[in-house]
């Protein structure tokens, strides 16, 4: 018995006579439902990059609004820097203390008449030469 079986396995059986045809329907059957399944992932890549757009847009508003304040508080800081410093008491301080400027007596002080302006009579059209 052990050397029919040993005869078996060392048998070689050729089975080189089997041919293979395409199987039409099978193939467009695949390639159906590969097209099903591009179409189902194009539509779930298109939702996930709308919701990504929806979220990103959310934080560069909330960053936008955040750069908004800080650019609002540093306005007001401003404003009142402008305002504290263009008071006259302020602008008499700095022009003594940092240069050193004297505050003028009443004899240096030069009092101007406005004048008046002239209107010419009619209307006047200047001509170019």
């Amino acid at each position: 018995m052990s050397i029919d079986l040993d005869y078996a396995i060392r048998t070689d059986i050729r089975n080189n006579p089997v041919v293979r045809e395409i199987d039409r329907e099978q193939k467009r059957e695949f390639l159906r439902t590969l097209a099903v399944f591009t179409l189902m992932v194009a539509m779930l890549l298109f939702a996930a990059w709308q919701h990504y757009r929806v979220v990103w847009s959310g934080y560069n508003l909330e960053q936008l609004r955040r750069d908004q304040q800080a650019a609002e508080s540093l306005s007001r800081h401003l404003r009142l820097q402008l305002e504290m410093d263009s008071r006259p008491a302020e602008i008499e301080r700095r022009a003594i203390q940092e240069l050193k400027m004297i505050r003028p007596s009443e004899r240096d002080t030069v009092i101007l008449e406005r004048a008046r302006a002239v209107s010419p009579r009619g209307n006047i059209v200047a001509k170019a030469r």
